[in-house]
């Protein structure tokens, strides 16, 4: 009498075993492991600056980031995982000559041998829509990870993306802490701005924002998004490529910012700046401008998160309280002259209108960029990339500086 009731028992177990086997093999069979490796070298020129005893900073390492990317569980709802995983190996640094932001330096002015540090990320999705939980390194307007160093910026929350709706992505979410690109640890996180005070540490920003195509060739962004605390801020923008013969291409953008207080602080700016880039068989020639107003400079998460805006460059973000800023750039890629996987590029940016210690100011940059991808042989994909820099501002500082980039990704699978 007990035979239908096990059979029933044993049926239910192999059907729940083949489906567990089938969800698994989707979240196996559409995973994906890689490695990038990355050799860093930096060097940054005091020696002409009367206003400091030091002569330089100068780092360089060697960093591993492995990350691995699940694939989703079958089903209306599926479920899968990331993680990252960090690794900085000190290669030379010495007391005296750290500080340029690629390896941490500990309370005795020395420098680890290595640094590390994983992070997983939970995540569901739903039709068009996909929900993460843990470790992200965001490329937003409003919230834009450095990855200028040796290892990436990441912060700690949670992260929805839909775009169920066609033509409209819609984005929103809440960071926790961050951890800054030469650090193993989380922390709250802070406010930079220029001119601003009553800033405090706080383990709440809160955005949201949506994107959507109004025509084929015109797109507009908007976002809201609140340093708790600290500022909130609007952002919006419009781009529009135009054909305009056969190879010839102009891309035109208009970015605002408008940027208010909270708490204590005194963040007041308003950030209008646009770009036009006309482009022509590997050439690209671009021209941007940007107008602040405002008692503070335009606020962002500090600690080496890269505001968005268009002149922010290698080394500066011409963003002090009133600046205005002019930037001219070239690009050229150099495939259209018989050379494939050769780039360069370089740009100038002035700044002005602004002041420093009561005492009216200027500055500028200049930076130079030459990449190469191997195409072919045992190095086939190895890239390398030199990059110049050159700062001058009369009530400021000036530096030299040039950095060497050497960076290979292995695909596991």
């Amino acid at each position: 009498m007990h035979y239908p009731s096990k059979t029933l028992s044993i049926t239910l177990a192999i059907s729940t075993s083949i489906v567990a086997q089938q969800a698994i093999a989707e979240f196996n069979d559409d995973s994906h492991l890689t490695l990038e490796a990355r050799n860093f070298y930096i060097n940054r020129d005091f020696r002409d600056n009367p206003n400091t005893a030091r002569h330089k900073a100068e780092e360089w390492g060697q960093g591993f980031m492995l990350r691995y990317s699940s694939g989703f569980t079958e089903g209306t709802v599926g479920f899968g995982v990331d993680a990252l995983g960090l690794l900085g190996v000190k290669l030379d640094a010495g007391r005296g000559t750290t500080g340029a932001g690629a390896l941490p330096v500990q309370s005795n002015g020395e420098v680890p041998d290595s640094f590390g540090f994983i992070g997983p990320t939970a995540k569901v999705k739903m039709a068009k829509s996909l929900l993460t939980v843990g470790t992200h390194a965001p490329t937003l307007p409003i919230a834009f990870r450095n990855d200028t160093r040796l290892l990436p910026q990441t912060f700690e929350g949670a992260q929805i993306v839909s775009s169920d709706i066609d033509k409209l992505t819609l984005t929103g979410g809440q960071f926790r802490a961050t951890r800054l690109r030469n650090s193993t640890n989380y922390e709250d996180m802070t406010m930079f701005a220029d001119g601003s005070r009553g800033g405090v540490a706080t383990d709440r920003f809160n955005y949201a924002g949506a994107t959507y195509a109004l025509l084929p060739n015109l797109t507009t962004t908007y976002f809201f998004a609140q340093l708790q605390d600290n500022y909130s801020q609007h952002y919006g923008n419009l781009i529009h490529t135009q054909p305009l013969a056969e190879g010839l291409n102009l891309r035109s953008e208009v970015r605002y910012f408008q940027s208010e207080n909270e708490g204590r602080t005194n963040v007041d700016n308003r950030n209008l700046g646009t770009m036009f880039t006309l482009s022509y068989k590997g050439h690209a020639l671009g021209a941007s401008y940007q107008n602040q107003s405002g008692d503070t400079g335009m606020p962002f998460i500090g600690g080496g998160t890269d505001p968005w805006a268009f002149n922010t460059v290698t080394y500066h973000h011409f963003l002090r309280a009133r600046e205005d800023s002019w930037q001219l750039r070239y690009d050229y890629d150099l495939a259209t002259v018989g050379l494939p996987g050769l780039t360069f590029m370089t740009r100038y940016v002035s700044g002005d209108n602004f002041e420093i210690a009561g005492t009216n100011a200027k500055e500028w940059e200049r930076n130079v960029d030459i990449a190469y991808v191997v195409q072919g042989g045992p190095l086939k994909n190895v890239n390398l990339r030199l990059r110049n820099v050159a700062y001058r501002g009369n009530r400021t500082t000036d530096i030299d500086e040039n950095r060497i980039i050497v960076g290979y990704t292995f695909k596991f699978w």
